[in-house]
């Protein structure tokens, strides 16, 4: 059978070399040169044909950056904590814990952190439930009232409580004025002043994740309980807190690692107080870098612990209490008069007392720099405070920088969070998602201090991932820094809105022959945004007013306004320094309210 198929073959060109022969000579001689060897259609190379998969291009994108930006610099603090000379040894952890210092420091961290938590619990809680349970008038303005805090940035913040509470505050000199006291009536200085001020800047924490908690509660329990003959003190014991301790975790949580990373309020009136995060700073402002490393690696060994500790309490059942959603709690109106008194009462001299420090810092603002003195009030107004940030291009330069290193850093997150979370929403163990979870949460954990002294330490000279080039004074250092330490709040933002859609959606989009980009693009993107633009503008008015890690990175040409504000309390210029902070707040304000409207229209 072999034989006869050429045969067979020659046969049929035989007759077809005949035809044309006898009609066309030029035609049957090109027929003779061609139909000898005839080619076959190329096929095409395999490596043009080979498609990379979109979930690998994630990973890696996903990959590069927790490994440059996360593993890597804290892993290089770890190593070089745990060398001296060269050689592997505890000796820098033997010297750093027998000093009375450290140990001062490594304590009072954790005692004002842990207080923090208690203060703000009995103030935050209790809020909650007034403006969630109950109806009196101007409760609407009092609860957004309540929430005034989170607008603050810790600088600005502790430069208002300066001009308010300090002994040559507004408060104290009116005091001292009123009694005719020849010294200041008190002293803002010390653990007093730190849990004071913590617990009007840290409440807020504790006040909103509660109230939501008490909106996402199945009130249906408790109105069983009521009907089964418990009393009301028992059925909050027994019925909403349990429900609610999701909620109070999370709040105790963020409490305590932001008093841990609490660097302006110790900085400026901690007095003899010493904490980690100043200790770090001291270390390394005076050159003792191993003593730094390894209070470093100390300080995150705390954050990183309570964090685990939630990353594990998250993953139980217990955590899902919260989230059932049954009867919704209806308001109850306070029908006696005098209660409704004493609601508006408390409500007008609690908004008084969030409003001041505010109020204080637009007050001095308008002040002219070297005239308030010993007066109760600044003696003298102006607005050159204000014509000089407008005009002078030193003043202004401040604010283009903070803007643009924080919306690079914004948009950058915003991008790599959706590679993020598109990893964390498909396929995978359970337990490789928890560790991304995990990985991802790290410089969200981790104080200011310590990112920005990992950083420092393994690209302020040649390292194996960056070869010759040197971040560390460079102007994209603050971007990266921003970047780092708040998109862990884009990615949970973007992740959120991702679990809420319906897989069914792109699904049906796939079946109908869109690609992978194309379904992201018309199906995923349009019902995510308005999540994921939220918790971008989150990250970006919180690193407009980042102080921590800017004043160990920057450098003249990206010059952020926390620092020029610092620059102008250290000169004594107080209505410069407010002004800077007012404006800031402004444009906090502003961004907040985008985001409070994007959220809105998510829901």
């Amino acid at each position: 059978m072999t034989d006869q198929a050429p045969e067979a073959g020659t046969g049929r060109m035989g007759e077809e070399e005949k035809n044309t022969k006898s009609s066309n000579p030029q035609q049957a001689a090109a027929h003779l040169r061609i139909s000898p060897s005839p080619r076959r259609p190329i096929s095409p190379s395999p490596r043009l044909s080979v498609s990379v998969s979109p979930r690998l291009v994630l990973f890696l994108v996903t990959a590069l950056v927790l490994i440059y930006g996360v593993i890597y610099p804290n892993l290089h603090v770890v190593v070089s904590s745990l060398q001296r000379n060269q050689q592997w040894s505890l000796a820098n952890y033997r010297e750093a814990l027998s000093q009375g210092a450290v140990l001062e420091s490594v304590f009072t961290s954790l005692g004002v952190s842990i207080l923090t938590v208690l203060f703000c619990a009995l103030v935050g809680i209790p809020l909650a439930f007034l403006f969630e349970r109950y109806s009196f008038p101007a409760r609407r303005l009092f609860a957004v009232l309540a929430a005034l805090p989170l607008v603050l940035p810790p600088l600005v913040g502790t430069v208002a409580f300066i001009f308010l509470c300090g002994e040559s505050g507004i408060l104290a000199r009116l005091v001292q004025s009123i009694f005719s006291l020849e010294t200041p009536p008190w002293s803002l200085r010390g653990w007093s002043a730190l849990l004071l001020f913590h617990t009007y800047t840290m409440y807020p924490f504790f006040y909103v994740l509660t109230g939501a908690g008490l909106r996402r509660i199945d009130a249906g329990l408790a109105e069983a309980g009521r009907s089964l003959g418990a009393g009301s003190v028992h059925v909050l014991y027994r019925v909403v807190l349990p429900q609610l301790t999701p909620s109070l975790v999370a709040a105790g949580l963020l409490t305590f690692m932001t008093s841990m990373a609490s660097f302006s309020a110790p900085l400026l009136f901690g007095g003899s107080v010493r904490v980690l995060t100043l200790e770090i700073f001291t270390a390394r402002q005076r050159g003792d870098l191993e003593l730094a490393l390894t209070e470093t690696v100390i300080l995150a060994a705390f954050s990183l612990g309570a964090l685990i500790f939630f990353q594990r309490y998250e993953g139980t059942r217990k955590f899902t209490a919260a989230a059932m959603k049954g009867t919704g709690c209806r308001l109850k109106p306070i029908t006696s008069g005098k209660a409704r008194a004493a609601a508006i009462v408390c409500g007008v001299l609690f908004a008084t007392l969030l409003v001041l420090p505010v109020a204080t810092l637009v007050l001095v603002s308008f002040a002219q720099d070297g005239r308030w003195t010993t007066q109760t009030l600044p003696p003298a107004y102006t607005l050159a405070n204000y014509a000089r940030i407008l005009t002078e291009k030193d003043a202004s330069e401040v604010f283009i920088n903070s803007l643009s290193m924080s919306a690079i850093a914004a948009l950058a997150a915003l991008v790599w969070s959706f590679c993020v979370a598109t990893l964390a929403m498909g396929k995978g163990s359970r337990a490789w998602k928890r560790l991304l979870s995990l990985v991802v949460l790290i410089p969200w954990a981790l104080p200011g201090t310590v990112v920005a002294v990992a950083l420092a330490e393994a690209y302020g000279k040649p390292s194996p991932l960056l070869g010759s080039y040197i971040l560390i004074g460079t102007f994209w250092i603050l971007a990266v820094v921003y970047f780092l330490r708040f998109m862990p709040l884009v990615v949970r933002a973007v992740q959120a809105s991702m679990e809420q859609l319906d897989p069914a959606l792109e699904e049906a989009a796939g079946s109908l022959g869109a690609r992978w980009w194309q379904r992201f693009r018309r199906v995923t993107l349009p019902l995510v945004w308005p999540g994921a633009a939220a918790g971008t503008l989150l990250a970006f008015v919180i690193g407009l007013g980042e102080y921590v890690a800017s004043v160990l990175l920057f450098v003249p040409s990206n010059r952020p306004v926390s620092i020029a504000i610092a620059s102008e309390l250290r000169d004594f210029n107080l209505g410069a320094a407010a002004a800077y902070g007012v404006v800031l707040i402004f444009i906090i304000g502003v961004s907040l309210v985008v985001a409070a409207r994007l959220e809105r229209t998510r829901s």
